[in-house]
């Protein structure tokens, strides 16, 4: 674990974020630098560097969060879909192992691997987290 480690820091406490899901094995919350708003990371609870460090027990917990969180932008977000990736090592900015989730919607902009960023308006990133906690309870 190391300073720059602020899935940690958000799991423990120390950082405030917008969760959106949490369970015994999963966290997720909004990025603070979404490539849309909405942009969900998805984490293990347990501290795990890369997806090739992750153990076998926490791989389904993680992707069936990454599964619900998608599945709910449409409803919560109006998305048409999701782009669902992990940076591993390379271009990893957190060194701990997480999922972008991120709704997308024809027309949105999004070309290939760049991932250009947003910044939400005051308070607007706690009505996308609750719009995405609120679908993920029917779900």
């Amino acid at each position: 674990m190391s300073d720059r480690d602020i899935a940690c820091a958000i799991i423990e406490g120390r950082l405030d974020a917008e969760v959106v899901l949490r369970t015994d094995e999963v966290i997720a919350f909004l990025d603070h630098r979404p490539v849309f708003k909405g942009h969900v990371l998805v984490c293990p609870i347990r501290h795990v560097d890369t997806l090739l460090d992750l153990p076998d027990e926490l791989v389904l917990p993680l992707i069936t969060a990454c599964r619900r969180i998608a599945a709910a932008m449409g409803p919560a977000l109006g998305a048409q879909g999701s782009f669902v990736a992990i940076n591993n090592v390379v271009s990893q900015s957190v060194p701990h192992l997480h999922v972008h989730v991120v709704p997308r919607s024809k027309g949105d902009g999004l070309r290939g691997f760049f991932w250009p960023r947003t910044k939400y308006a005051a308070d607007e990133q706690a009505a996308y987290a609750t719009l995405l906690r609120e679908a993920l309870q029917v779900s």
